[in-house]
């Protein structure tokens, strides 16, 4: 019986390594399914959702906080109340994030673009805890700690399939945020930096090369 089941797991094995070959050499993905980049138009379209429902100020802020950071939704997921909020009430220009907090383990800095700075003052606003040590999104559900990164994961699958955003998760606001930097010139270091990736085949993995961007790139012959 154990040898019948050894050569079935080899067999499995050398099943998966025949398609993954075969998938490198059709040019097709070895990897999941990438989530889906969202233009600013669909980014709209699921703000004006959230406007119907109810805690749009904390969802709105959260919706800006994914598109504008890159940020993974566990370090999104972990961020506390005084990582975003200052001593004074104001919300931090730069959110710095703890190696235990971030999936490569080393501290980081965040750094708040106008726009989303103008969010999150819109929802401290309106959400004041006593204890700077909540979560900075706070969760609906009593005796809870905030959103983990795997209930958050699943708040925005059902978000953006709820707003009509087929294809897209939690993820998309990370590969968004790459990509829009790269379709602005941006250098790679640079998003390497701001995004958090170690590696450059990483980052070039998450860049969705649309047609804005090889219009830009034809454009540079003139």
């Amino acid at each position: 019986m154990t040898n019948f089941w050894n050569k079935k797991v080899a067999e499995d094995k050398q099943r998966k390594y025949i398609k993954d070959i075969a998938k490198l050499w059709l040019g097709e993905e070895t990897v999941s399914k990438q989530a889906k980049t969202l233009s600013n138009d669909e980014i709209r379209k699921v703000l004006d959702y959230v406007a119907t429902r109810k805690h749009s100020e904390r969802n709105r802020a959260m919706i800006y906080t994914i598109f504008n950071t890159g940020m993974r939704v566990s370090e999104v997921a972990n961020l506390r109340f005084k990582d975003v909020v200052d001593g004074e009430g104001a919300v931090r220009r730069e959110i710095r994030l703890s190696a235990e907090d971030t999936k490569t383990k080393e501290a980081r800095i965040v750094f708040v673009n106008d726009k989303l700075h103008k969010e999150l003052t819109r929802y401290v606003k309106l959400y004041k805890p006593l204890n700077t040590n909540v979560k900075f999104f706070y969760s609906q559900k009593r005796a809870s700690d905030g959103y983990s990164p795997n209930t958050l994961a699943q708040f925005f699958h059902y978000l953006f399939n709820r707003a009509g955003i087929a294809g897209a998760s939690s993820h998309s606001g990370r590969r968004s945020f790459i990509t829009n930097l790269a379709n602005k010139g941006v250098g790679v270091r640079v998003i390497m930096g701001l995004s958090g990736h170690r590696a450059l085949s990483s980052v070039q993995c998450y860049i969705d090369c649309n047609d804005d961007m090889k219009r830009k790139a034809i454009n540079l012959l003139n």
